[in-house]
Formats: C-alpha cells, structure tokens, sequence
C-alpha cells in the first residue's frame, strides 16, 4: 500500500494544533538512534517528583488504546460495522485496526466515502516506514536468529500475523465500503494500492515498538513521547497526570539537564536481550554483558513415543516452555552457599542460575509412577473435560497452567522417588538446552545453491543485533547447562536413586543374559 509521509521536521507544527506542549524540550538527530528528543535548556536537579516540571506534556485525547478506539467507533458507524466484524479480540488487534484505516485512509489521494480522519491520521506520516524487529527482517536476514530462542518465536509471530490479516481479508472483503478502501487497487478503479500483508506486519511492528505501560490507562500508543529514545540509565520516565489523564514526561530524581542532553527512558529494565530485539529492533550491549541479568525462553516438546502426551498437553493447557534466568552480576559459578556454609545445589530456584520449565514435572512422569486420566461421566450422561489423577487424587486443577494454579512439581516433591523424578526432569531440561546451545553454534550461513546470485543482502543493524542476541544468550545457556549438570551429580548419588539405578541395570543384564542362552540353544 502507498503510504505518504510527512518530514519529521513538520512534526513541531502538528504538535502545536494538536496541543502537545515541548516545555524545554525539543525533537532533533541524535548520535546512532535516528530522532530523539534532547533538552532545549539547562535544568536544574529536583528530589521532589511530585514538584517537577514536565518536560513534554500529551493529551489524553490523543493517547491511543483499546477505549480511545471504541470512542472512535461510536463517531463512525462504519468504522463500529468493521470493528463487529473483526475486532473485539484484544486491545491490542483492536488498535491495529484503528491505524490500518488511518493509514489506508491517508494512502488515498481522493476523500473517502468511508472512515472518519483524526489526528492519528497524520501522525502515522510521521513514523518511519520500516521498524528493525524481526518480523520485518528479509529471510536472509531471520537466518541470523538460527539456534537463538527468537529463530522459533518469530515463525510463531508471522503465523500469528497471517492469521489476523487472513480474518480482516475474509470479513472486510464482504462489506462494499471496506472492500473499496483496503483492497481495490489502481487497476480496479480505486484510488488506493491494496493494503498488504506486509502493510500489517509493520503496523503490529510499530505497536509493540511504541507501546507504553500507562499506569492507569494500561498499554497505550502516546504520539511525540514515543519519539523518546531508551536507555540502561534514563533521564525521564512518563506518567499520567491526576489532574486531568494528560500522559507527561518527567525528568528522574536528582537528574541534572544540559542543553542539548538527549532526554531518554527505560523500554524495560527486567526485558532480556530477546525481548528488546524482539519488540523493538535493538539490543541494549548491556544486556549482552557475561554479568548482566538475562533471560531466554524455549520450547519444549513432549516425548514422541509418550501415549500419554496428547492428554498431558491438553491438562496443562498452554504451550509448554522452559524458562531460564540469570540474576545481575552474577559469574560463572553456578552454586551458592546457604546461611550454613553447605552448598546448595538442588531446586530450580536457587543459586544465579534460575530455571523453570512446569509440564517437563507433568512430561517425566507416567502410569506407574501414579499418574492416571479419566474422562468422567456426569449424572445427566453427559462427558466432563478431563480429569487428572496422581496416586490416587483428582489434582486435575494443579495440573493446569491456563489457571495459574499449576503446583504439579510440589505434588511430585511429595512422591516416594522424589529424587528420581526430579532427575528425570533435570536430565530432559539438560539435553534441551545443549540441543540448543549446539544449535547456537552452528552457522548463520545458508546453503550456498540457495543465495541469490547477487549474494547475501544482510543490513548491519540486524548482523549487530542477531550477535549480541547469540552472545547473550551462548552465555546464559553455558552457565544454565553447568548448573544443571551439576544437580543431575548430586542426585545420582541419592541412595533411592542408586538403588532404583541398580536394579534396573541389573535386570537389564538378566534380560541380555536370557537373550543370549536362547541364541545358543541348537534345537536341530
């Protein structure tokens, strides 16, 4: 779809009609980040939050979130008909509605019959045509990600985005006026190039790029502030006024202003380096650093030749994961000390080195260890969902994650072979993140007979970003994979373990020897 733009240096004059007030602050090119906004004048430091001067103040009439859209719906009827249709999902799809008919709508060179302008329409003008994140990454581009947590994330989220635009297509396609604004082309007599798939992507990339966390207002688009850049040690942080919901930008506690200082605020201090590259095109080098604090988040599949899997999948509710975290400042050691002196090498939740991963309990265990499911009849006849049952009790609701009310693990730290369990558990997380860690070190290079003839056309933004995102996450899996090896040692030398390891050893060199003797046994 075209879309038309507006110079950055124009924005100044929107802000204006539009009531959006620079106090001593302004827009201007910063060094490395494109726009930012940087101080006009000097400022003088303040202890008292309450008593400082905003820097930049918005309107709330312009702050742009899932009940700012349903106000626009009820000045458009149309818009309403199309929100019916499609909307009503989350806030978030919701939003991306609202600005792809402002963007179609700005794309036209003629007033259209349908769709009501506002300022959005215009701002949208504004923002730049492409965002670094991902999902906007050429294909040869995504190979960067290959063995990083974000390779499979990214697939997730462009299924995820077909499938969205897929249902607009279907629904819009069927009313005439939507249909005349996103999908018939020049050639077809419109005035407008179609809206594409790719027009979708980058609107989805421009929300969760420029998404704040209102405080009572919740996730919301907030023009000119948006323009502010992030840093590890901010100068400002947004807020909404009490007197009147106005979204304002206030220098930090004790922070000095120079003229010309870019004034900047943290996109997240608790984000890993995935999220950062993930929603907003970068990654912070701190974020890399072998001491900062990190996380990653992978995938876990159940075993193939489980017959319980699909009932187990379908109990837990959720797609299951493992999470695993460092804490700042942590190093390569991977155990810590309790009060007493001992080492502490056991739960996933102590030391640096923090993981978690609630359906590898549900995974590792099976019908003789106690674990059962029934789908139980009701007095009218009717079936009941499934039921979970672990050594005799219905413990179908500690065994379901949408609910949150998932303790599955504490359930199995109460079993007789607790310890083997847990290694069981251990050992399945462990060859899950060397399976990756291996990965990582694989190459980021494809097969030659599939580069195009003119060779590889890779941005230097996304080569930096996809290295320091592999850098990040080499590291926390090398510390995740000692810490684990570890704890699977440890538990191999608990006596039920040993004693449950011997017998089992034992009977499988019966077996072998039985093999044997009837191998040898001539019946001629």
């Amino acid at each position: 779809m075209h879309r038309p733009t507006l110079p950055i240096e124009s924005l100044p004059m929107w802000a204006r009609l539009n009531n959006v007030s620079f106090h001593i602050v302004k827009l201007a090119h910063t060094t490395g980040k494109g726009y930012g906004v940087v101080c006009a004048q000097d400022r003088e430091p303040t202890d008292d939050a309450s008593a400082a001067a905003p820097l930049l103040t918005v309107p709330h009439a312009l702050v742009l979130n899932a009940a700012s859209v349903d106000e626009y719906a009820k000045e458009d009827i149309n818009f309403r008909q199309l929100l019916d249709a499609v909307g009503h999902r989350s806030p978030r799809a919701d939003t991306l509605l609202f600005l792809l008919v402002q963007t179609a709508l700005a794309s036209r060179s003629s007033p259209s019959p349908v769709g009501v302008s506002n300022p959005w329409t215009e701002y949208l003008q504004f923002l730049p045509a492409t965002v670094l994140v991902p999902t906007l990454w050429t294909e040869d581009e995504r190979l960067l990600l290959r063995g990083t947590s974000l390779e499979a994330a990214v697939d997730a989220k462009i299924s995820a985005l077909d499938a969205e635009f897929g249902l607009i297509v279907e629904k819009s396609s069927d009313v005439p006026c939507w249909r005349e604004l996103f999908w018939d082309d020049a050639s077809s007599g419109g005035t407008a190039a179609a809206v594409e798939f790719t027009d979708w992507i980058r609107l989805d990339a421009l929300y969760r790029s420029r998404c704040l966390e209102l405080p009572r207002a919740g996730e919301s688009m907030v023009p000119c502030i948006d323009m502010v850049n992030h840093s590890g040690t901010p100068s400002a942080y947004y807020d909404e006024s009490a007197r009147d919901d106005d979204v304002v930008l206030l220098p930090g506690p004790g922070v000095s202003l120079k003229q010309g200082d870019e004034v900047t605020i943290s996109y997240g201090e608790d984000k890993s380096a995935a999220e950062m590259l993930f929603s907003y095109g970068f990654i912070d080098p701190q974020h890399a650093a072998p001491t900062a604090s990190g996380s990653l988040v992978l995938p876990l599949s159940p075993f193939p030749d489980d017959p319980l899997a699909k009932a187990k999948l379908v109990a837990f509710g959720e797609a299951p994961k493992i999470h695993v975290a460092r804490d700042a400042g942590t190093t390569l050691t991977v155990t810590d000390r309790g009060e007493d002196g001992e080492e502490n090498g056991g739960g996933s939740g102590s030391g640096s080195i923090r993981w978690r991963s609630p359906f590898a309990y549900l995974m590792c265990v099976n019908e003789e260890d106690g674990l059962e499911f029934k789908v139980l009849q009701q007095t009218d006849g009717a079936r009941s969902r499934l039921r979970v049952f672990w050594l005799g009790e219905d413990v179908t609701d500690r065994t379901s994650a949408a609910g949150g009310g998932f303790d599955f693990e504490a359930l199995v730290g109460a079993h007789p072979m607790a310890a083997l369990l847990r290694l069981r558990v251990v050992t399945v997380v462990l060859e899950r993140l060397q399976a990756q860690l291996e990965r990582l070190g694989e190459g980021t290079e494809p097969d030659p007979a599939d580069v195009p003839s003119g060779g590889l056309q890779r941005r230097e933004e996304c080569v930096a970003a996809a290295a320091l995102l592999r850098q990040a996450e080499t590291g926390l899996l090398v510390q995740a994979v000692e810490k684990l090896e570890e704890e699977r040692s440890l538990l191999l030398t608990d006596q039920n373990v040993a004693a449950y390891l011997g017998l089992k050893e034992a009977a499988e060199s019966d077996l072998e020897c039985e093999e044997a003797s009837n191998e040898a046994e001539d019946f001629s």
